[in-house]
């Protein structure tokens, strides 16, 4: 809560702030969960962000007031733990509770940062799209890479984590509900093994 408090959001989750928050994280590790858990930012609302700098760190912009810091965990908290809850026994359980107690000075390194937030990164719908030359698939949100004069994807045009894809099918992959399922209220018909799982 000390990023939001920093920006002068006190509760990030009501609606009125919520719209407001930016959270750039980043690592890809259990802080990102935290943040996401104290803050009601996601990935699929474009509120929290990730990049993969493989640093404790996380950085909070308010978009009304364009106010944003970067706060750093302090690797020296973990040493100071048994100063701070010296009864308890367990090095995780004593960390937790030390970190409960340690005012934030000793937990975090606050920076005040200027982060310009692309049009493109806003929250809200798609706001370009562009097909990759080379496989067809469409890019949204200015991800594309202009390269020779051709409109590519990244994967393509700078190699991607997979390799050697090729299109399958799989079994029952022409299935398709053919009738409203009770059991939803927005007539989705789940698969059939489902439906049996949740009959049985």
């Amino acid at each position: 809560m000390l990023g939001c408090r920093l920006i002068g959001l006190d509760n990030p989750r009501d609606l009125s702030q919520i719209k407001n928050l930016i959270v750039y994280v980043e690592m890809d590790r259990c802080a990102a969960d935290a943040v996401a858990h104290v803050t009601g930012t996601k990935l699929g609302r474009r509120s929290l962000k990730f990049v993969d700098y493989g640093i404790m760190a996380a950085t909070f912009v308010n978009m009304e007031t364009d106010k944003a810091f970067r706060v750093v965990s302090k690797e020296e908290a973990r040493d100071l733990a048994p100063v701070y809850a010296p009864e308890v026994s367990g090095k995780a359980r004593q960390q937790l509770l030390a970190y409960q107690r340690m005012p934030d000075s000793l937990l975090f390194t606050v920076q005040k940062a200027d982060v310009h937030v692309s049009e493109f990164d806003l929250p809200g719908p798609t706001r370009a799209k562009a097909k990759c030359a080379l496989c067809g698939q469409l890019v949204r949100d200015k991800r594309e890479v202009v390269m020779d004069g051709m409109t590519l994807c990244r994967p393509c045009a700078h190699g991607a984590y997979y390799k050697h894809v090729q299109e399958v099918e799989w079994p029952d992959m022409d299935w398709a509900p053919d009738e409203a399922c009770p059991l939803s209220p927005l007539g989705f018909q789940p698969h059939p093994a489902e439906l049996h799982k949740v009959r049985n």
